[in-house]
């Protein structure tokens, strides 16, 4: 399965969940990933994973995976994540802008606060889904293409979610996810010319660490692996006609349907619509 073997990938936030994912696939199908978290070997977190524990999953696999330790609120660590790049390898073919902010401290003073109405949020959330996930977003897409432009390919994917379309319980949430989209577009319109192609991604109910904990509260009978999402990115990039879905926004599931992909444990999960979402 090594269809991208010799290109070059950049995954951000994927110390665990969808991100870990996305860098599973991408390893599985050959690419030369670099990955970026605030979560080293070294550290303690409240949640469990690391970039090392993923590049060595990568490399188990077979893959070639580089950790990088940045937080993507510094935009000079990630100016530094590019340089590396680009010293190591000399271009870069794929960007996966997963990491996020705003999970953090769900519970405040013994309060489940994430489905609060947005008066009884603390503003911080809002700040941090802007800062650490839009923004972020926003940095690292501008370094890839002043590299992607040069080199008149390459292809920048959003992960983003339903929540942009649909009230999902948390309207910070829901209003970052949709600016995510509107930039993807807006980016793909400005790249098109350059034959960059930049999309936004949504998975479906993904079986990450979080959702495991709490599988009781779960119907996973359509769920999906974080590698699913993994494997829809490497079939984007694989597609010689991907610029045709440039700007648009992307259902992992309906990518496994059109280029004939599966999950990891064979199952191919049914693509959600809006009104089930």
């Amino acid at each position: 399965m090594e269809h991208l073997k010799g290109k070059v990938a950049l995954v951000t936030g994927a110390s665990r969940g969808v991100g870990k994912g996305v860098a599973l696939g991408l390893g599985e199908a050959g690419a030369i990933v670099y990955i970026t978290g605030r979560t080293d070997a070294s550290e303690q977190s409240q949640f469990p994973g690391s970039i090392q524990q993923t590049a060595d999953e990568v490399e188990r696999m077979g893959g070639k995976c580089i950790p990088i330790r940045c937080d993507h609120r510094n935009d000079h660590e990630v100016e530094a994540v590019f340089k590396q790049i680009i010293e190591e390898q000399g271009w870069l073919d794929i960007l996966v802008n997963n990491v996020w902010g705003g999970y953090e401290s769900m519970v405040e003073n013994g309060q489940y606060t994430w489905p609060h109405p947005f008066w009884q949020q603390p503003v911080w959330r809002w700040d941090a889904m802007f800062q650490a996930g839009v923004r972020a977003h926003y940095v690292a897409s501008t370094f890839a293409a002043r590299l992607m432009t040069a080199q008149h390919c390459g292809l920048v994917v959003n992960i983003s979610f339903w929540a942009a379309q649909k009230y999902m319980g948390n309207t910070a949430y829901g209003v970052a996810k949709a600016a995510d989209d509107k930039m993807a577009a807006y980016m793909a319109h400005e790249l098109r010319s350059y034959n960059v192609a930049v999309v936004s991604l949504y998975p479906g109910l993904v079986r990450t660490e979080g959702v495991m904990a709490a599988a009781e509260s779960f119907d996973l009978s359509n769920s999906e692996s974080p590698q699913f999402i993994g494997r829809a990115v490497a079939a984007l990039a694989e597609d010689p006609r991907v610029m045709l879905k440039s700007g648009q926004v992307l259902v992992a599931a309906a990518l496994a349907q059109e280029y004939g992909f599966t999950d990891i444990d064979g199952k191919q999960p049914r693509p959600l619509t809006l009104e089930e979402a």
